[in-house]
């Protein structure tokens, strides 16, 4: 592996090459914070499918993506005179100091949990008033709310275990059920979908990774539907969902 010193030098490399590309690229001079933000969002996305199949080649490669837009918003922020990466890094390593306590500090602490309940604390004496104002209002639906219930977990407010979590998905599946009204019923839904997150958080399932490796699993089988249907001449679109089923399993049993 590279030395600290390879380490720095190819950060430095990296700040060189930024300065020239904000000099001299008709696309790279043209950016801002709002151009880039769409960018950021599709890079972070690609890093996280790289993670959830564990392809270190890709990982590296995305990595390098999202730290190139890091720089880039920082050398952005110079221009305007407002910080630099070098202000970004400082404030950054104050913050993980001063959050960790138990690692920099005298404070003692027995495990994780001990320490997610100190940061959460340190963080409402950093100014937020609420344990959730850390919460950013645009994640996607999934990841805010398991975002939620981990901070409220923080300082005490979550079932004692899976299976009292469990009994409270049920509770609100059967007001799914009870309700008519559409309007009535997608309420319902959200809290049912909210109870569940909150079960496969508290047995230890991140829900947002299950629920993509199973969209990555069903387009891997159903384009293995699709090759089936062609090698066979067939049309999927003109077939019987029964005959359909039967392409379906045949795709399964093919993994």
């Amino acid at each position: 592996m590279n030395s600290r010193q390879d380490q720095l030098d190819a950060f430095n490399r990296l700040l060189d090459i930024m300065d020239d590309l904000r000099e001299k690229c008709p696309w790279d001079k043209k950016q801002d914070l709002q151009s880039l933000r769409q960018l950021t969002l599709e890079e972070v996305y690609e890093l996280s499918e790289a993670l959830l199949k564990e392809d270190l080649p890709e990982i590296k490669k995305e990595l390098g993506d999202v730290l190139l837009h890091l720089v880039f918003y920082a050398k952005i922020g110079s221009e305007k005179r407002s910080f630099d990466i070098a202000d970004v890094i400082n404030s950054l390593n104050e913050k993980l100091i001063f959050r960790h306590p138990h690692i920099y500090g005298d404070v003692v602490v027995k495990d994780e949990e001990e320490v997610k309940q100190n940061w959460e604390r340190l963080k409402l004496k950093e100014g937020n008033k609420s344990i959730l104002g850390g919460v950013p209002k645009g994640l996607p639906s999934m990841v805010k709310a398991y975002r939620i219930q981990d901070k409220v977990k923080g300082i005490g407010f979550e079932f004692a275990d899976a299976e009292d979590a469990w009994k409270k998905v049920e509770e609100e599946l059967s007001e799914f059920h009870a309700e008519t009204s559409l309007d009535k019923k997608e309420g319902e839904l959200g809290d049912v979908f909210f109870s569940l997150i909150n079960y496969a958080r508290i047995s230890g399932i991140n829900p947002d990774s299950a629920l993509e490796r199973t969209n990555l699993k069903f387009i891997r089988r159903f384009q293995e539907m699709e090759d089936l249907a062609l090698d066979r001449n067939l049309k999927l679109q003109n077939l019987t969902l029964e005959k359909m089923d039967e392409l379906w399993e045949e795709a399964k049993k093919k993994e």
